[in-house]
């Protein structure tokens, strides 16, 4: 064991400390907030300090690394032995046992490989273990009831947002990756409703596959990998399959059109950047409206909004997404494109610029969306409510070329520009549904 894998291990251990929630109650922060204050002021060097010691602490001669992880920690406890916040303390344990038992399978997977796959999959494995341990120990010694299917859900997504964190950002940065997966899962807790085993079984093992063949096959990064097989998950969970077969028709064939042909397009300058593998931005860019979507459906159940508008515009944003990457991806390999504000011919690749087949090709990809929706999701009629779906996929690809014409460049980039098409594909189709049902 090296010394990294071995201060991994340190660092586990402590977060341990956390499965004493039920017996400490109210006093739940006092062990990590003596841990931080022994690590910034009293342990200096011996065996303790090394064992702790990132290279920068040796520097410094202070457990910043140590004392930022218990800080990180305490503020999670102070919320969950507070009374009238509903962070629960077996949340609260799984989120700090995540990112220290996370971060021991990254380090162990690093002494055999250099391979970022494997060390993401290394953290979620085990932090998802962590998570689940902290949940069922906490809650049990709470008298609280173990519901499995949903720890399995809460432990899992932390750890995969964890692990997405982790991998844009430092080592050091443990107390924004605990306190962002703690936030998380207490939503994620609230929303989660009476979930089989069975179901996130299938969840885990579909999406796990279809991550991993995402990124063998170049379509997206490790990173990306992570981002899909996490918004994949909660799709699933707070939505349900049919809403994942639409999300996962867009990222399997907006991910091989954009290998299609990808030589070609280097050469003319329209390939996607990264060798046409997604990373976070990209997907969040495309997927972001859609998430917070299924979000809104599943907090329906607790409020009383109605979810038609959630529905409708999950669809949209995903149709959206559809019709602007097969429209890109396409259109690319034809000539003569023309700029969308003034029909004037322009080079290829000029943003917003349209071509032809390249609009065929995206009302085709929403055409699709539209079908699954009006197979999988609540969209009411099939035939109207597939149609609403592709008129906003329609409306969004063509916001997505105005943008592109009109303030795309140096201060608005891509991603910026996809968020906002997508926005506006779902509020099309709120808006078309609504027509719909009025008229």
């Amino acid at each position: 064991m090296n010394r990294r894998t071995r201060r991994a291990a340190a660092f586990a251990a402590v977060s341990l400390l956390a499965l004493a929630a039920p017996l400490l109650g109210p006093a739940t922060p006092a062990p990590f907030a003596a841990v931080a204050v022994l690590a910034a002021f009293a342990v200096r060097e011996g065996r303790l300090f090394e064992l702790f010691a990132r290279p920068g602490d040796r520097r410094d001669r202070r457990l910043n690394g140590l004392a930022g992880f218990a800080l990180g920690a305490t503020g999670l406890a102070v919320f969950a032995s507070i009374p009238a916040v509903s962070l629960s303390p077996s949340v609260f344990a799984a989120a700090v046992l995540i990112v220290g038992v996370g971060n021991l399978g990254t380090q162990a997977s690093r002494e055999y490989t250099d391979e970022g796959f494997l060390h993401a999959t290394g953290f979620v494995l085990l932090g998802s273990l962590g998570g689940l341990l902290a949940l069922v120990v906490v809650s049990a010694g709470a008298g609280e009831a173990v519901r499995l299917p949903a720890f399995v859900f809460l432990a899992t997504s932390g750890a995969l947002a964890a692990a997405l964190l982790r991998s844009v950002l430092l080592e050091q940065d443990d107390p924004v990756v605990m306190v962002s997966v703690g936030l998380l899962c207490w939503l994620f807790a609230a929303l989660v409703g009476d979930v089989t085993l069975a179901r996130i079984g299938v969840a885990l093992a579909v999406t796990a596959a279809l991550g991993y063949v995402s990124y063998a096959l170049g379509t997206a990064s490790v990173a990306g990998m992570l981002t899909g097989v996490l918004l994949g998950l909660v799709t699933i969970v707070l939505g349900g399959f049919g809403w994942f077969a639409a999300l996962i028709a867009f990222y399997a064939v907006g991910g091989l059109a954009s290998k299609f042909r990808f030589e070609e397009k280097a050469e003319r300058g329209v390939a996607q950047e990264n060798e046409g593998a997604r990373g976070t931005g990209n997907v969040l860019a495309n997927s972001a409206v859609a998430l917070v979507a299924v979000v809104g459906y599943a907090a329906t159940d607790h409020a009383a909004m109605p979810a038609d508008p959630f529905v409708f515009a999950f669809a949209g944003a995903v149709a959206t997404a559809m019709a602007d990457t097969l429209s890109s991806e396409i259109g690319g390999l034809f000539d003569n494109p023309r700029l969308v504000t003034t029909l004037e011919r322009v080079p290829p690749g000029t943003d917003g610029a349209i071509t032809l087949q390249g609009e065929l090709a995206g009302i085709a990809g929403a055409g699709l969306v539209g079908a699954l929706a009006a197979i999988g999701m609540p969209v009411g009629d099939p035939l109207v409510g597939g149609g609403v779906v592709v008129g906003a996929g329609f409306a969004g690809m063509t916001v997505d070329s105005l943008l592109g014409a009109l303030v795309e460049g140096d201060r608005i980039g891509n991603q910026t520009v996809n968020f906002l098409a997508t926005l506006s594909g779902a509020l099309v189709a709120v808006a078309l549904a609504f027509g719909v049902m009025l008229s």
